[in-house]
Formats: structure tokens, C-alpha cells, sequence
């Protein structure tokens, strides 16, 4: 095999380079008030963690939330939350042991401890290396040795359980490992973790079939967390099998990433562009949910699908899961998330009888709070808002690449030459941006600018361009020049995943009725970890009526509007201020809840007859709303 790695079409930028302006900005920094920026002091699972040399779980809680919160405390050049990241990395490299085991797990536990927090750790400890470059020597030498170690230790115990089923997530230390040294050793310990770990390609291809249904069982090859993060794994391990000119980009492909997300999709899809999984594919009703660790982490594997391969779909997807589904499953002040969201929620709150209709999680998984149903999401939750905006632009040697035209600001250099790419503009609750390019001296580059396939026209400079693709303005860039952008968008009406149901889509963002909430604060201590406000949690129940369907002559009569000024002081997905609606008519019908269950919507509804006239009501982005009615059918 090759002793090389294949080079991505693009490289992620360090947080260094990153400025996110306007609401990406926003949502950035109610991120750091919220949740994500305090489990360290309120969550004892982080907090109290053995990887700290406290008593509370030391597997993967503390590397998740350190995947979020590095980036997000560097995005932000906020210099408490980087001293407590710098806190708890230290720890954890002073923990590392002389034969180079890193994990917090007592000698004689190790053949029984899940690799997978190894797996994870290592990529933890790269994250932290690009955003603190001073101490990226002392990380390569950690991750040296903890990855010698882990050969020792794998060809003694292979991979088992999560780790088998994760096994390529440990690729990304390892390369960035390779690229440092180009060491030989490396590539034998990517081929080792490829042997050892689990075929998606054989799973998709031969295994399928006993999974196109769903079932109430739970089962490692349905989990929706290993299936999202799963939709890279081929093409990551492109870069280490395929044999040619490290240069040559063109020699992986993402086909086996594609043919595993349609598939996916086609028997567990969702509206909102992301498959069913609470907490293993579940199917296409509309009140099935899927874990908020699976969106983060589908979004993940987009980020590298699109740095890998330059190709807009997998950015199309990115946008899809980061404007709809990662903020309709945390609250507005991200203080509180769900597990499991559903397309059609029309409340978040256990039944009486503690049954529960996801397929393998407990009755509260759709509530909101500070560890609904399982602490994993909590943990996990971070990485999602900072990822994306570090994946906003991306370069190579010869471009910078706007990969979403989201508000952030590239401070690079290319040809030794610094630059500063601005993208300035609302998307995606806009329809234009402009690009102001500044360089510190003239400098021949192209600045690429991926089109959104979602459009239905585009024009760069106010020439026509073709949406799904990636234009190339090249010149020599000469004191401040601008590129302005536009995007014609329409509305749809569009296959819901079930049966005949409906929804609508504009651009990105798929759109809901949103339903009237009263939230109930929930404040309790269970199994010593405490609920207090404002990390309590939060049954929602529903105020306003929720039976309707679309109306035969929805599109005729839509209207699409643009509302007031977006802020930067508030976040942006919120349904009392949304920042754009569409209004349609919309009749009321008897909907009915799913049998058994007083605050669950039937999968369908109970009568289409018409119980009055049509009511025009706005429809606010799906990310917007609390509760929401998403899939619906169409009568008249």
C-alpha cells in the first residue's frame, strides 16, 4: 500500500483564522452562556471527571464537550474559557502514563476499557494543538506516544463495542500526526484500526437488508451516532488506501459517503435532511425522532466530506442539518436540549405511564433539560455551533473557499501574502452577500465561492452561475475589491418521508407551524446530579391548536417575507422574532394523537375533512420552533 496520504481539496482553518460576525456570532456566544460553556462548573460528569483526577466518568463526556468547547472558547478570543480549557488538557497530558496510555483507567481495566475515548481523545488533543500552536510539539509528542501504545495494546485487544464501530474517527489524530512526522508506523496504525473496525461498505451493501424496517431493538448497526459519524469513514480511509500522487485529489471520491447517506434516507429519512435514530433508525414517520449526537455529528462528517472532496453536496447537507435540525433541538438560551427531536412535535413531556414511542429511548428523551434521557447529547451538544463556523471557509495553496456564506470574516495567507476575506450578509435568512477580499500587498489567488444547490438561480457579480457548484473568482487582489453574490430561492412543496405528507422548503430552510408553548420548570436532584434553573429541564405543552393540513392551492398563495432587521444581539432562531416567514393557508382538520399517548400526533391524520375555511398562518423557519407541525397532508 501507499506510504503516503492524500492531500483534501481544502484545509479547515484554525480558530485563529476564523472571526464569526453577525448571528453566527450570537449563537456562538449564547453557546459560551449557556450549556456548553458551563458544565465544568455545574455538570459533576465533567466537572468531577477522572480525567481530571476527580471520581465521575472518564471515558468520553469530558472529550466530547472538550471537542466543542476548545473552538469554542478560541472563536470567541475568550480568556477565561481558554484558560479552562488549557486546565483540563494539561491534566490530561500529566496524566499520561510512561508507556503512553492516556486514558484515566486503573492497569489492571484495561483489557475491558471501550477504545473508543482513545479514539476520541487523540482527536480532542489535534483540535487543541491548531487552536493553541505554542503547544502543538508537547501534543505531538502525547499523541505519538499514546498512539504507539494503542498498537501494543490493540494487537493484544482489538476494538470491540464503540470503538469498532468508530474506529475511523481515529484517522484524523493519525493524519495529522503523519503530516507532522511522516512516519512509516503511522500508517500501519491506521491500518490496523481499518482492520479491526466495522465495514460500513459490507453493511450497506450486504447487511442492509434486516435493517430497512425499523425495530425496538437496539442494535450497534442501526445506532444513529455511529451511522452519522459513519458517512465519512470511506472516504477518510481514501486518503490512506488509495495508492497515487499525494497531490492528486482527484483520486478519492465520496460515492461509498453518498450511497450510505441515500440509502439511509431512503428507508429512515427525515425533512430535515438527517435520518431517524431514538436511538437506532426508527423509520420515516414524522413523530419518530433522532438524537441530537446524530445531527452534530452527520454535520461533522459533512465538514470533512466537503474539505476532503470539494463537493457541494455534502455542503448542501451541512447547511441543511445546521439551519433546521441542531437549533430546533436546543432551547433559545441553550441552557436546555432534547435527545430525540421529532418533525411533528406537538409536545415534549412523558406520558403517564412512562411508555414511551421512540424506539429504544425512555419516555423523557424529548423533553428539555440538562441530561434528557442520556448525558451523552450534553456532552456532545458543543461541537456543533463552533465546528460549522470554522468550516465556513476553508483554503489550499492557491484559494480561499467560502465552503457556507454565513457571516464570518478569513484572516489567512496565501502566496506568503496575509488576507482578509469578509463574507457580509444575512444568509441564510438573506438572499445575497458580498465578499470584501483586503490583501496586505497584491496577490493572484481564487477566491471559491460554493453556490448553494438549493437555489433555484445564482449570480456572482451579476453574472449567471449554476447552483450545486463551486465558482472560481481568480485575480490579482489589489488593496479592498468586493464580489457580490445572489441567490434566487423558491418556494416548494416537497415529499415529507411518509406516506403522502407534505412540507415546505425555501433555500436551506425548511419551515413549520409553529406552535403555541407553555413551558414547565422542572427542578429535582436524581442519581446526586442536580436540576436548578437555569440548567433545569422543561416539559412543553402545547397552547394552540395543532390539526391542519395544506391547503390544495398552498403555492399560489404563499407568501414569503422578510422580517424587520436581523439582530445581532438576539439568537436568530427564535420563534416569537423569526427572522423570516411564509404565510399559507392552511385548513383545520382532526389530527388526533397515536393511540396510547395524550401529547404524541398520529403519524397520520385521524380525518382529512375540513372542520372550517382556510386559515392563512405563518409557517417560521423549522430551527425557530419549539413545537411544530412539519409534515402534513395536502386536501382541496
Amino acid at each position: 500500500m501507499s506510504k503516503t496520504i492524500i492531500k483534501n481539496k481544502y484545509e479547515f482553518l484554525t480558530p485563529a483564522e476564523v472571526q464569526p460576525k453577525g448571528w453566527l456570532y450570537t449563537q456562538l456566544k449564547t453557546e459560551a452562556e449557556g450549556l456548553a460553556g458551563n458544565l465544568d462548573r455545574i455538570w459533576p460528569d465533567v466537572r468531577d471527571s477522572r480525567w481530571i483526577g476527580g471520581t465521575c466518568e472518564g471515558w468520553e463526556r469530558v472529550p466530547y464537550w472538550l471537542d466543542g468547547f476548545i473552538p469554542l472558547a478560541y472563536l470567541l478570543r475568550d480568556e477565561d474559557m481558554i484558560a479552562r480549557a488549557k486546565k483540563y488538557i494539561h491534566a490530561i497530558l500529566a496524566g499520561q502514563r510512561k508507556d503512553g496510555w492516556i486514558c484515566p483507567c486503573d492497569d489492571e481495566n484495561r483489557a475491558g476499557y471501550d477504545m473508543w475515548a482513545l479514539l476520541l481523545i487523540t482527536k480532542v488533543l489535534v483540535v487543541y494543538a491548531d487552536a493553541e500552536p505554542a503547544e502543538a510539539e508537547t501534543v505531538e509528542r502525547a499523541v505519538s506516544r499514546a498512539l504507539r501504545q494503542a498498537m501494543t495494546h490493540l494487537g493484544e485487544h482489538p476494538l470491540f463495542d464503540w470503538g469498532r464501530y468508530r474506529w475511523f474517527e481515529g484517522l484524523i489524530a493519525a493524519y495529522w500526526l503523519y503530516e507532522r512526522t511522516h512516519e512509516d508506523w503511522i500508517l500501519d496504525y491506521c491500518d490496523l484500526l481499518h482492520a479491526q473496525g466495522k465495514d460500513y461498505n459490507k453493511l450497506i451493501d450486504e447487511e442492509f437488508e434486516a435493517y430497512k424496517l425499523p425495530e425496538r431493538k437496539w442494535q450497534w448497526d442501526t445506532h444513529v451516532v455511529n451511522l452519522s459519524m459513519a458517512l465519512k469513514a470511506d472516504t477518510l480511509w481514501q486518503k490512506r488506501a488509495v495508492i497515487g500522487n499525494a497531490d492528486d485529489v482527484g483520486t478519492v471520491n465520496s460515492l461509498a459517503s453518498k450511497h450510505l447517506y441515500e440509502t439511509l434516507m431512503q428507508y429512515h429519512g427525515m425533512a430535515t435532511g438527517h435520518f431517524t435514530g431514538d436511538e437506532c433508525l426508527a423509520g420515516r414517520a414524522p413523530i419518530q425522532g433522532t438524537e441530537l449526537c446524530g445531527v452534530v455529528e452527520a454535520m461533522y462528517s459533512d465538514e470533512w466530506l466537503l474539505a476532503i472532496t470539494g463537493d457541494t453536496y455534502w455542503g448542501d447537507l451541512l447547511e441543511r442539518l445546521a439551519f433546521n435540525a441542531l437549533p430546533a433541538t436546543i432551547s433559545r438560551d441553550m441552557w436546555s436540549h432534547q435527545y430525540d427531536q421529532q418533525i411533528n412535535q406537538i409536545a415534549c413531556a412523558p406520558e403517564g405511564n412512562g411508555f414511551s414511542v421512540f424506539g429504544t429511548n425512555g419516555a423523557e428523551a424529548n423533553t428539555f433539560g440538562l441530561e434528557p434521557n442520556y448525558g451523552c447529547c450534553t456532552a456532545n451538544m458543543p461541537q456543533g455551533w463552533p465546528k460549522f463556523a470554522l468550516s465556513a471557509f476553508m483554503k489550499n495553496d492557491d484559494a480561499v473557499f467560502s465552503a457556507s456564506p454565513v457571516p464570518t470574516v478569513a484572516c489567512v495567507t496565501i502566496h506568503s501574502i496575509p488576507v482578509r476575506v469578509a463574507c457580509e450578509g444575512g444568509y441564510p435568512f438573506r438572499d445575497s452577500v458580498v465578499y470584501r477580499v483586503t490583501p496586505a500587498a497584491p496577490v493572484e489567488f481564487s477566491l471559491d465561492i460554493r453556490i448553494p444547490g438549493f437555489a433555484v438561480s445564482a449570480t456572482v457579480d451579476g453574472e449567471a452561475v449554476t447552483p450545486g457548484s463551486v465558482v472560481s473568482v481568480r485575480r490579482v487582489w489589489d488593496g479592498e475589491q468586493t464580489v457580490s453574490v445572489s441567490f434566487g430561492f423558491a418556494v416548494t412543496l416537497d415529499d415529507a418521508g411518509y406516506e403522502d405528507l407534505k412540507c415546505i422548503n425555501r433555500g436551506p430552510l425548511l419551515y413549520s407551524l409553529p406552535i403555541g408553548t407553555q413551558w414547565i420548570k422542572k427542578e429535582y436532584v436524581r442519581n446526586g446530579v442536580e436540576r436548578k434553573a437555569p440548567y433545569c429541564d422543561w416539559l412543553l405543552y402545547p397552547t394552540t391548536r395543532w390539526g391542519y393540513a395544506f391547503d390544495g392551492a398552498v403555492l399560489d398563495k404563499a407568501s414569503f417575507r422578510m422580517n424587520g432587521v436581523l439582530s445581532s444581539d438576539t439568537p436568530v432562531f427564535c420563534a416569537e422574532r423569526p427572522p423570516v416567514t411564509i404565510s399559507v393557508p392552511l385548513v383545520p382538520i382532526d389530527w388526533g394523537c397515536e393511540p396510547g399517548f395524550a401529547f404524541v400526533a398520529a403519524k397520520l391524520p385521524a380525518s382529512r375533512e375540513p372542520l372550517g375555511a382556510p386559515e392563512v398562518l405563518d409557517l417560521i423557519p423549522y430551527g425557530c420552533t419549539d413545537l411544530r407541525m412539519t409534515a402534513l397532508p395536502v386536501i382541496g
